[in-house]
């Protein structure tokens, strides 16, 4: 049951996870066209498929589709189905003309929102409007984001229109004056300041939204956490993150990660973003210039979304 995107008007994100495709980690893996959090218009539509039509505005993030069978799926934990694709990963993505997905992957986008503004949502946006829901965040708690960048600027907005007291955190002073903008009630520069006792010093945060890739930046995070309080993982490293059992114990502290999430939960995401005119900053490249675009985000030059257009 697969259904197939049209070229017109289309986009899709660039995401660091691209590099899984365009840098395989085992000799030998066969080569997949990068590219997740995309979005078009639907041209065809495989047999078996009732949701869908033709025309219809839709967006792909970064899980290619539940299978509906399996016993996580079952059980209704459609993010860790067993035979779910990852888009632009283990089945080709979004830099092409054409993209084919699962029905059940496949996100709906809200008239309001462009194709060039809903493709960084689907990812980078989703997974930080997921990981306040999922923490949760209830109204007026301290929440502290992590990282201004791709994922974090998107995170700040979010918080702020759930209403948290929200604090970001990056290192040295330049992102300060646009983490006000994008509605940070504090700043903390993690280079001149301990990030924990500052965190303190304000109450203690309730969530800290992890963003940069570095597991010894989260690890100088614990201290600052309320009790109890929960330190969300969405920053992918392979370092660790060195936890004192009694913090877990005593500090009653919660460390959690997420993998995005389900395609309906995406949609509350777009609903929510283009109701409370949450905008992910991006630099659109056209579809020709992909290669350059892909180096520029790896390089951290990006600020702080690239975005492919088809047009």
């Amino acid at each position: 049951m697969r259904v197939r995107h049209v070229r017109g008007a289309a986009a899709c994100g660039i995401c660091h996870s691209d590099s899984l495709a365009v840098h395989p980690h085992e000799p030998g893996e066969p080569a997949v066209v990068p590219g997740h959090g995309l979005a078009g218009r639907i041209d065809a539509v495989g047999e078996g498929v009732t949701r869908w039509s033709l025309g219809d505005r839709v967006g792909v993030g970064f899980l290619g589709g539940h299978c509906a069978v399996c016993d996580q799926c079952r059980r209704g934990n459609f993010t860790s189905c067993t035979d779910q694709p990852m888009t632009g990963v283990t089945i080709d993505g979004g830099y092409a003309e054409y993209a084919y997905a699962r029905q059940s992957a496949l996100v709906a986008i809200p008239d309001g929102l462009s194709f060039e503004e809903a493709a960084p949502l689907l990812c980078a946006g989703f997974t930080t409007y997921n990981g306040l829901v999922k923490a949760p965040v209830r109204p007026d708690a301290l929440v502290a984001v992590q990282g201004i960048g791709g994922l974090g600027h998107l995170g700040v907005q979010y918080a702020r229109r759930m209403g948290a007291r929200v604090v970001a955190v990056a290192r040295g002073t330049d992102k300060a004056e646009l983490a006000r903008r994008l509605g940070a009630h504090h700043y903390i520069d993690s280079v001149a300041a301990d990030v924990g006792a500052q965190l303190q010093n304000l109450g203690g945060a309730d969530l800290i939204v992890a963003t940069a890739a570095s597991g010894a930046s989260m690890t100088r995070l614990i201290p600052g956490l309320a009790k109890p309080g929960t330190l969300m993982v969405l920053g992918a490293s392979h370092e660790p993150i060195e936890i004192p059992p009694l913090a877990l114990i005593m500090g009653q502290a919660r460390v959690l990660g997420l993998l995005t999430g389900s395609a309906i939960e995406n949609e509350d995401n777009l609903r929510f973003t283009a109701d409370q005119g949450i905008s992910a900053m991006i630099e659109q490249v056209p579809f020709t210039d992909a290669a350059a675009a892909y180096d520029r985000m790896m390089s951290g030059a990006a600020r702080f979304r690239m975005v492919l257009t088809m047009s």
